[in-house]
Parts: C-alpha cells; sequence; structure tokens
C-alpha cells in the first residue's frame, strides 16, 4: 500500500504561482510513477502531469506545458508540482496518483485561480 497526501492548494489570482506537494508513504518502491490529475467542478477528471520516478521522465498535458513542472526529492518521498502563470481555467481540486495503473490516490487539495 502507498499513501499519499497532497498539501499546497489555496486561492490565488490569475499569475500567480503555487506549488504542490504530494508525500507518499508506506511501500513507496512500488510507486513506480506518480502523477498529478485535476478535477474542476462538473467536469472529468484529467490528466496533468507525471514523473517516472527511476528516471526522472515527465510528460505533461499541452493545456500546462511551459507552466507547470513536476519534481521528485527522493529523500522526502515526495513529488511536486510548481504552478506557474495560473489561469482561472487551473481552478480545480488537483490530486495526485501513483502507481502503473495509478492505483493510488491523495484526497485532493483546491486550487482556485481568481480573475
Amino acid at each position: 500500500q502507498v499513501q499519499l497526501v497532497e498539501s499546497g492548494g489555496g486561492l490565488v489570482q490569475a499569475g500567480g504561482s503555487l506549488r504542490l506537494s504530494c508525500a507518499a508513504s508506506g511501500r513507496t518502491s512500488s510507486a513506480y510513477v506518480m502523477g498529478w490529475f485535476r478535477q474542476a467542478p462538473g467536469k472529468e477528471r484529467a490528466f496533468v502531469a507525471r514523473i517516472v520516478l527511476n528516471s526522472g521522465n515527465t510528460h505533461y498535458a499541452d493545456s500546462v506545458k511551459g507552466r507547470f513542472t513536476v519534481s521528485r526529492d527522493d529523500a522526502k518521498n515526495t513529488v511536486y508540482l510548481q504552478m506557474n502563470s495560473l489561469k482561472p481555467e487551473d481552478t480545480a481540486v488537483y490530486y495526485c496518483a501513483a502507481g502503473p495503473t495509478y492505483n493510488y490516490w491523495g484526497q485532493g487539495t483546491q486550487v482556485t485561480v481568481s480573475n
């Protein structure tokens, strides 16, 4: 089992920045890949970014490419999502997930971007 706890959400003005954290515990060796997803009101959950833990390879949704950066701190078993140049359409609950098929999920953290 892998437990995930997100933090760092909040309210920010358009153009601002936030950094989300996802702390992993438990059998983190089985995580393999960690991803960030988001769900806006009335919409389906959507992929945002992922990082392969052993290689550091990253992949981003087109909508966030160039604005968001996913990174990891192996010593802290934590993955980060640095979000810059935020837009109102980035408003959503952000979730981190882990595992080859995203078996494990956190509880989510709210990000609200105001005009």
